[in-house]
């Protein structure tokens, strides 16, 4: 569990003073079944944490005295609505706010029951961490699982499960560990980042603001201490910048004669004044002379900020233009396939003509196709469905009718998302998350230059790896610089020579000076790195042969793209974790980066100033001790997979 600390307000990604901004600020969604005790939970912290004024509580003690609770309902703290009230459950998405001398929190108390699915798909879309309570006597259950996916879906990076009422059954460790265990099975299945499991009784606060002395079997933190110190300031694309214009200002006044500034939020990475920017779609490039904040004119602007930018040059820019790197640009696209949440009681149909949402821009589209729908409890995709009925979610493929700019909601949540709008209700019927982008020769991931088109080659690959008499793959070794993979990495490729098998080793700094020589180290050039790199080891597998990659790649991102852009093409990646601690690898320092590092020489480097991101499932975790062990190990699981003979 990451328990490190947030950087304060004033303190932006650079590291320069920029005005206040919501970085301390954790956006929480809360789920479960129904009568779990998610309302309860909530009135717990707020009441704990000293966030419940005198008269509220008299008023909640009132309440609950009438309803002849025979205890005291923190649940009627957020139950808002009369009809909340009277049933018990929560039916609207309620959002509280409280803060500690730690943090500021907003919480979505989602419901949680199946019908209201669309309502936990609201709250959870714009939420940095999902609080999933399930109750200990029923263990892990349908809603359990439907919000899991669900959370998983929208792109939540942090779940919390809580596992409630364990008063009822005694403090159980057993039970707790059962559904600990359930809740991994299935959720191995999902694209989940951290899970973190907390035993809790929400109507006495046990484990919810201070720890309980009834589970000594328990050695993690209370519930609010977690979520204070949970890091989420890494979770921001920090690497594709993206502006989509709101607002064009140009005031009228002679005070402000001539101002032009172009106004919206950062939707990701890091503007700065002297940036070079391009505006889409026109093309036009040009600087950022200035960035105004509310509060006076800023020196960089990051995701969430609400900021206006003020251009060099005279340029057309409108409402729903995109402002972005001229290197680093969103796909152009007006096929799309996405996963959608569909919120009506009228189905969708192939052939639908809904009004769709994307940042600031609006445009009709047209439901080509129903592709799948998914069965939340099983995972298992229907693709017999012809419709999507009321909080079912499934794969559509969508035509508009104007251009969207737009990138794979995996790695830009604001960019790859939408809503749906009824053209006659002006109701909103759907959320969006876009996958893919549909060309002339299927679906392709977002991200790829348009009006091209794919050249095959005469030789299908079974007939070349036949040829050739081997299998190609890529091998992909990552760790921080000096953990020892280039040192692997040439005794693997000797290894698999001598085998017999076509073997290449792209090494990080060997693809620097030719390939990526025109490359940094700043965020955005470590993607790209690993971009063109996952690209060129594509090849070499789809030929044959076995590409050996072997690159600190700090970022889980960035590997993760580069294991999907092999999966696509039916390709072999092994991801290998060189996992050497940083002590020793700074005793190594063969190049004395980590000596320059500590003298204030040398910046961005891993490990000292920049973060690593381990690998969370690595195909291999190996210590970079001695070479042939961990050679011997790598060829055990090529072996395995029939990339190799024994």
């Amino acid at each position: 569990m990451d328990r490190s600390v947030e950087p304060e307000p004033g303190a932006g990604p650079g590291g320069h003073a920029t005005a206040p901004t919501r970085a301390s600020t954790l956006r929480i969604a809360t789920a479960g079944s129904v009568d779990d005790g998610k309302s309860t939970l909530i009135g717990r912290l707020l009441l704990d944490s000293k966030q419940v004024f005198a008269d509220q509580l008299r008023h909640v003690e009132e309440a609950s005295r009438r309803r002849g609770d025979g205890y005291v309902d923190l649940a009627l703290l957020t139950d808002g609505l009369r009809a909340e009230r009277e049933q018990g459950i929560t039916i609207d998405v309620a959002y509280r706010y409280f803060a500690t001398p730690r943090r500021r929190f907003i919480v979505a108390d989602t419901p949680g029951h199946a019908r209201y699915t669309r309502n936990m798909v609201t709250g959870a879309s714009t939420a940095d961490v999902s609080l999933i309570l399930l109750d200990a006597r029923k263990g892990v259950v349908e809603q359990t699982k439907r919000h899991a996916f669900v959370s998983a879906l929208v792109g939540v990076r942090h779940l919390v499960i809580c596992v409630n009422k364990l008063d009822l059954v005694d403090w159980s460790e057993r039970v707790f560990d059962e559904i600990v265990s359930d809740f991994g099975d299935f959720a191995a299945k999902l694209e989940l980042g951290e899970v973190t499991f907390i035993p809790i009784s929400a109507l006495h606060g046990d484990n919810v603001v201070e720890r309980s002395g009834n589970t000594p079997w328990y050695d993690g933190p209370p519930l609010l201490y977690h979520l204070e110190h949970l890091h989420v300031a890494s979770d921001r694309n920090l690497v594709d910048c993206r502006f989509p214009v709101q607002w064009v200002i140009r005031p009228l006044d002679d005070e402000h004669s001539g101002y032009r500034g172009y106004a919206g939020q950062v939707a990701s990475g890091v503007f700065r004044a002297g940036d070079e920017v391009v505006v889409l779609p026109s093309g036009e490039r040009t600087r950022i002379a200035g960035i105004d904040g509310p509060e006076g004119e800023l020196e960089e602007a990051f995701p969430p900020m609400s900021v206006a930018l003020r251009l060099a040059d005279d340029v057309d820019v409108s409402r729903g233009d995109v402002i972005c790197r001229p290197d680093n640009r969103p796909t152009r696209a007006r096929d799309i396939e996405a996963m959608v949440c569909w919120m009506s009681e009228r189905p969708l149909r192939p052939g639908q003509r809904l009004h769709l949402k994307h940042t600031t821009r609006w445009t009709q589209v047209t439901v080509e196709d129903v592709r799948y729908r998914v069965d939340v409890e099983t995972l298992h995709r229907d693709r017999g469905a012809d419709r999507l009925e009321l909080n079912d979610i499934g794969r559509v493929h969508l035509r508009t009718s104007s251009l969207l700019l737009v990138d794979d909601y995996r790695r830009n949540r604001q960019m790859g998302s939408f809503i749906l709008v009824d053209e006659a209700t002006n109701d909103t019927v759907a959320a969006g998350m876009i996958s893919a982008i549909v060309t002339g020769d299927g679906a392709r991931e977002a991200g790829r230059s348009p009006n091209v088109v794919w050249q095959p080659s005469a030789i299908e690959r079974p007939e070349r790896w036949r040829a050739l008499g081997a299998c190609g793959a890529t091998v992909w070794l990552t760790g921080l610089p000096a953990s020892g993979k280039s040192t692997i990495g040439a005794a693997l490729e000797r290894a698999l020579v001598e085998r017999g098998a076509h073997a290449y080793m792209l090494d990080g700094d060997n693809l620097r000076h030719g390939l990526n020589g025109n490359l940094g180290f700043s965020a955005e050039d470590r993607s790209e790195n690993i971009r063109r790199t996952a690209e060129v080891a594509r090849l070499f597998a789809d030929a044959g042969s076995i590409a050996i990659v072997t690159l600190v790649s700090p970022y889980r991102s960035d590997r993760e793209r580069a294991r999907e852009l092999h999966a696509r093409d039916g390709l072999e990646f092994v991801e290998v974790h060189v996992d050497t601690p940083l002590e020793e690898c700074e005793r190594r320092d063969p190049k004395g980066l980590y000596a320059r590092a500590r003298r204030g020489e040398l910046t961005g480097m891993t490990g000292v100033d920049d973060p690593y991101e381990p690998p969370e499932q690595p195909d291999l975790t190996i210590a970079g001790g001695e070479p042939g062990e961990a050679v011997a190990r790598i060829l055990e699981e090529l072996e395995r997979r029939g990339i190799v003979a024994p």
